[in-house]
């Protein structure tokens, strides 16, 4: 073996062995501090996805960060050993659902979009799953909260980006949005990560809204 090969070897096993100690999904950038000089981690994923793509468990990328997780096809043989959870309500599906293709999303633009009012509660609930996260302040009057969806979300769905997420059709088909759709929504919204024109940074002390 070439001593090029030795040191890519080497650098998979370094990310393979971050990935399988870390509890959360990696970013590239973390990792490439352990990879040395001139190391392309981004690359080296790649390659590495490409050796997991028929195992057990497969490299996934969500969002901009990457994780092991078990291959689709496999996934029945864990289900038995899952906790049972509390499942969502509908009021926290609908909300969740137009908070993800309609972000950046005010309290205001979800309840016309469901056209209901929607319960800080349930808000809340979606953070504190560590699905939903406040963005920034909207630059209207009153500054409302805007709220997008997290890479936690991305993993918990199956997500590698909001491209994935389902058509509304489909959406509407599953009974998650029933409410009146602004002409203004999108699939995907290109502004999952960096603030938007018209939004403003969150205020040191924004805890809630």
């Amino acid at each position: 073996m070439s001593e090029h090969s030795e040191v890519t070897e080497r650098q998979l096993r370094i990310l393979e062995a971050l990935l399988f100690a870390s509890a959360e999904p990696l970013a590239a950038s973390q990792m490439a501090t352990y990879l040395g000089e001139g190391a392309n981690a981004n690359e080296l994923l790649k390659t590495l996805q490409q050796r997991y793509a028929r195992r057990g468990v497969n490299l996934v990328r969500r969002g901009e960060k990457w994780a092991f997780r078990t291959a689709e096809d496999l996934g029945f043989l864990l289900r038995r050993e899952e906790q049972e959870t509390r499942p969502l309500s509908r009021a926290a599906l609908e909300t969740l659902s137009i908070i993800a293709y309609h972000q950046p999303a005010t309290r205001a633009e979800i309840e016309e979009v469901r056209g209901v009012a929607t319960g800080k509660g349930t808000i809340d609930l979606l953070m504190e799953a560590g699905w939903v996260r406040m963005r920034g302040r909207r630059r209207t009057p009153g500054r409302p909260v805007t709220y997008g969806t997290t890479d936690a979300f991305l993993d918990h769905f199956g997500l590698e980006s909001l491209s994935d997420l389902p058509g509304l059709e489909e959406l509407k088909g599953a009974g998650l949005l029933s409410g009146r759709l602004p002409p203004s929504m999108q699939i995907p919204l290109p502004f999952y990560g960096a603030l938007r024109e018209d939004e403003d940074p969150l205020d040191p002390d924004d805890t809630d809204d």
